[in-house]
Formats: structure tokens, C-alpha cells, sequence
């Protein structure tokens, strides 16, 4: 009998799947419950997250079989160390955007910002927790169909527009994504991933031509969703066109495709199983190339928004150069890079949306008038924006110090990395000069055709807004503050991965005791109390023997 904390596993799936369709039905026109239970259900969420880190950092897998049905038959889910921190930094995050959706009034623009917002969390949970690939496609479904939802939330002719390219988009990649586990299932028999392990670590070369088919596909899927070169186009148009707190979510979307590549490319088709070194011959030039046109676009875009949408580009393609190396010392580098970037974007974005939502023609590379808050604006854009391109003393100079480290020798490595980085400075000082320093002050004349300061005009909340921004920057400086000790994490959770063993012992093994211990009980149901009943027994038998 499982106690009621060996249910945690599944809370931060069951949690949100619980509040979005309560908010929906029960607080449908009741703005103000629909905010006290959405940020009340991420507060749990961040609590359970953390505690669920905690006891991962055993180091011991421990997994959840829905429906107690063992692997590889049953649905499981499996929380690691990898999967822990993904949690954690998933409902930090959602926290954040919860809180700026409030301050910003962007939540009273539509009536289901919050269920969709948990129905989102719900996916995204799911995707990093599931241990059989078809729910990895499912968990998918799941945060897509609520992202298409978000992506148009308050309409608009421009918003609409790039909802459909994304919505189109992203169903072909879930086609293909059908298309790839068909194909590893006709091949394997099965797509529980410990299993899946197993069986293609067993498998010769010379019968494995369908499973590196399969496993090509698999890298085309995550491609699509992790914006990688040639699969980026759809990014800095949908990205960019999103609200503010949408866009900042979907900071953490690209890294649910690099987070599937790390997951079933170092458990399933690692460097020793039949498949080879296909995922580190594919990935290797494709990060370049992203990082390249990442950062490249960020010195060609003609507004703030485009800006942060290509920077997000060029964050997956650093850390990308270090994953596609598949050894433990750049998984740890591309992972602490990973934390630094999810809430580097996550920040511009939403700086960006307050700078926005003050200035007369929106985010246009423009000398406009001054806006309110004009100095705290641009204090935060610097900051984030000197995160992003990889500059001391933040995060992202010390992420990108340690993939320099682990791809020491690979001098055409470092010359990308450091090369797109100074385009990166060029561009977000061009960008930032323009919009801040270039901004003059507005005659009496102009003064009426100054869109009030965010707040005034919804009656929401800006000081939230902003703290809502300045808290992911907190963030960042606590990653910078802390990277010996986080650096120290990450390095377990890598040695976790290409420890595969016992990934696969505890959701294999651990079924198999299960059932053997099942076995044994059905056998003899009494346990001891029927040894001392046969002893006793025969005991019996001797004294009427001997009378």
C-alpha cells in the first residue's frame, strides 16, 4: 500500500489537470478565484517540486506505475535527478508568469488565460516525467493544444496569423513524431524507454537499418520542437507575436525537444547500441548552424520582440554544442547553461512586454518618446540582455566558461561560440541604445498621445508586473551566486545519465521483484504463520505415529 507521499511522483501532472477544468466550469466569469487558485496552484506546485528534488538527489529513480500495472505494460513515470530539476525550474517559472499575467492585466483579456496556463503546466510536468515514449508524444499533445490556445489569447489579425503557421507546424511534427514510434515499435515491440533500452542495446547491426530510421525521425521531431536549424523558421514570428507572459512560457518549450534528446539519446540510442553515433554526427553541425542564425538574427531584427525570439535560437544552439558531445563534463556544462537560459528569455520577454505596452508603436527598433519607468526598464534589459549574449559576471558567461572547458581542443567549437557572442553584445547594445537611450522627452502637445503607463489604463497592478520580470533576473543572479554548488548538481544529474543502468534497473528490475514478490506471496499467503502450521502440523502427526 502506497503512502501518501509515495504519491508526489504524480502531483505535479494531477494538480494541474485538477485546477484547469475547475477554474473553467466553477470560476469561469470570477476573475478574481480564477487568480487566487492559479497562483495558490503554482505556489504547490514550486513546494512539491522542490521536495520532490530533495528525494531525488538520492540518486535512486523512483518510479510511479499508474494503475500499479508493471513495466513494461503499464504507464509509468519515472523521477530522476534530470527530471527533478526540470520540475523545479518549470514551476518557478510558472509562478513568475502567473504573478505577471495578474500585474499586467494580460489575464483580464481573455477568460481562460489561467486554465489554459494549467493545462500548459499539466503537459509540460507530464513530458518530463513519463518513462514510455508514446506518452511522451501524448504529454506533448497535451501542452500543444494549450499552447495554440495561449498563442492567440486576446486575439488580433497579426497574433492569429502566426497561431495558424504554429498550429500547422507543430501537427506536422506530431505527425512525424506518430510516424518515428510506429517505426521503433515495429522494430522493438515496444516503446516503454528502460525497456526499449534493453532491447536495442541487444540488437545487432545488421538487423538495426528500421530502428536508425526510427531513431532519425526521433531527431527530427525534437528538431522541430527545439527550434533547431532548418526547423527555426516558425519561431521568431510565433514568439514574437505572442503575449508577453506567453511568450516568456514558451521560453521552457524548446527545451522540452532538447530535454526528449538528452533523455532518449543517452538511455535509448546511446553512442554503444546499435545506432551509433548518429544523434552526435546530426546534432553536432545542426547546433552550429542554430547558433549561427541565432545570434545572426538577433543583429538583423527590426524589433524588440524578434530581438529576444533569435536570442532564444542561439541559446539552443550553445547548449546544443555541448549536449551533442554526449559525455558527462558538456551534459553538465549544456545543463547548467540550459537553467541560465530558460530564465534569461523568460525575463527579456517579459521586459520586453512592459516596455511595449508604454511606448506608442510597440517594440519597432525606433527612437521613440520616454516612457514611464524608463531607467528601471532599461536597468533590467541590460542585465538580461548581458545574461543572454554570455558576458561577465552572470550565468551565461560562466555556462558558456564551461562548455568552452568541455569541448577544450574542438577549436572550431570555441570560435562559434565566441564569435556569435560578440554579434550577440553588437546586437542587443544596438537594440537596447535605440529603444532607451535614443527615447526624448514629449512635448505638451504629444502628451495626450502618450499611452498611459502600464496599470493606469486596466487598473492592474505594474509594481507586480515588474516584480514579477525582476524576480527570474533575482534568479539569475542567484544561479551566478550559487554556480559552484549548482555546478556541483548538475554534474550528478549527468553521471545519472550516462549511468543508464540504473534508470533501466528501477523501472525493469524493480517490476520484476515486484511480481516476484507477488508470486511468492500468492504461493503462500500466510507467510511465516504458514511455515509454523506445517511444523506444527507434523509434529501432530509424530505423537499419533508414536501412540
Amino acid at each position: 500500500m502506497l503512502g501518501f507521499f509515495d504519491h508526489l511522483v504524480i502531483a505535479p501532472v494531477v494538480l494541474p489537470a485538477f485546477l484547469a477544468p475547475l477554474i473553467v466550469l466553477w470560476m469561469r466569469f470570477d476573475r478574481t478565484a480564477q487568480r487566487v487558485f492559479s497562483v495558490v496552484g503554482m505556489l504547490l506546485l514550486v513546494a512539491i517540486s522542490v521536495t520532490l528534488a530533495v528525494r531525488a538527489s538520492s540518486g535512486v529513480p523512483e518510479v510511479y506505475r499508474l494503475g500499479d500495472w508493471e513495466a513494461p505494460f503499464g504507464i509509468v513515470l519515472v523521477l530522476d535527478q534530470l527530471s527533478a530539476l526540470m520540475l523545479v525550474l518549470t514551476s518557478v517559472l510558472g509562478l513568475a508568469i502567473a504573478l505577471y499575467a495578474i500585474g499586467s492585466g494580460w489575464d483580464k483579456r481573455g477568460w481562460h488565460f489561467h486554465s489554459l496556463l494549467q493545462f500548459q503546466m499539466m503537459g509540460l510536468n507530464g513530458a518530463f516525467l513519463t518513462g514510455d515514449a508514446f506518452n511522451l508524444f501524448v504529454f506533448f499533445e497535451v501542452l500543444l493544444i494549450a499552447s495554440y490556445g495561449l498563442m492567440i489569447h486576446a486575439g488580433g489579425r497579426n497574433r492569429l496569423k502566426a497561431g495558424v503557421q504554429y498550429v500547422v507546424y507543430n501537427l506536422a511534427g506530431s505527425t512525424l513524431f506518430l510516424f518515428a514510434l510506429g517505426t521503433i515499435y515495429a522494430t522493438t515491440g515496444t516503446l516503454n524507454m528502460a525497456d526499449l533500452a534493453q532491447k536495442v542495446a541487444e540488437m545487432p547491426e545488421s538487423d538495426a537499418a528500421l530502428l536508425r530510421v526510427g531513431a532519425a525521425l526521433m531527431i527530427l521531431v525534437f528538431a522541430v520542437k527545439g527550434a533547431i536549424v532548418p526547423f527555426q523558421f516558425w519561431l521568431p514570428g510565433t514568439y514574437s507575436n505572442a503575449p508577453g507572459p506567453v511568450a516568456a512560457l514558451f521560453a521552457i518549450m524548446t527545451k522540452v525537444g532538447v530535454y526528449s534528446i538528452i533523455r532518449i539519446y543517452t538511455l535509448v540510442f546511446t553512442p554503444q547500441s546499435a545506432v551509433g553515433s548518429l544523434a552526435h554526427d546530426v546534432l553536432l553541425p545542426a547546433a552550429a548552424l542554430t547558433l549561427i542564425v541565432g545570434m545572426v538574427g538577433i543583429l538583423g531584427a527590426r524589433d524588440l520582440g524578434r530581438v529576444v525570439a533569435f536570442s532564444v535560437i542561439g541559446s539552443v544552439g550553445t547548449m546544443l554544442m555541448a549536449f551533442s558531445q554526449f559525455h558527462q563534463d558538456a551534459t553538465a556544462a549544456g545543463l547548467y547553461y540550459m537553467v541560465h537560459s530558460t530564465m534569461v528569455a523568460a525575463a527579456l520577454f517579459l521586459v520586453a512586454d512592459l516596455v511595449k505596452e508604454r511606448r506608442r508603436i510597440g517594440l519597432a527598433l525606433t527612437a521613440q518618446p520616454l516612457i514611464a519607468q524608463n531607467g528601471l526598464l532599461a536597468g533590467m534589459f541590460f542585465m538580461a540582455a548581458i545574461g543572454m549574449a554570455g558576458m561577465p559576471p552572470l550565468s551565461g558567461f560562466l555556462g558558456k566558461l564551461m562548455i568552452l572547458h568541455a569541448t577544450y581542443g574542438q577549436w572550431w567549437i570555441w570560435a562559434v561560440i565566441l564569435g556569435t557572442s560578440l554579434i550577440a553584445i553588437v546586437g542587443f547594445a544596438r537594440a537596447g541604445t535605440t529603444v532607451f537611450w535614443k527615447a526624448y522627452a514629449v512635448t505638451e502637445d504629444e502628451q495626450d498621445e502618450t499611452p498611459p503607463p502600464l496599470g493606469v489604463a486596466d487598473s492592474s497592478s505594474p509594481a507586480l508586473a515588474i516584480t514579477a520580470a525582476g524576480g527570474l533576473l533575482a534568479g539569475l543572479v542567484a544561479w551566478t551566486v550559487f554556480a559552484g554548488p549548482a555546478s556541483t548538481y548538475v554534474q550528478g544529474i549527468s553521471a545519472q545519465l550516462y549511468d543508464s543502468q540504473g534508470y533501466i534497473s528501477a523501472v525493469m528490475e524493480g517490476s520484476a521483484a515486484r511480481a516476484q514478490a507477488a508470486a511468492e506471496a500468492g504461493a503462500h499467503p500466510h507467510g511465516e504463520d504458514h511455515d509454523v502450521q506445517d511444523s506444527a502440523h507434523e509434529e501432530d502427526h509424530t505423537v499419533i505415529d508414536g501412540h
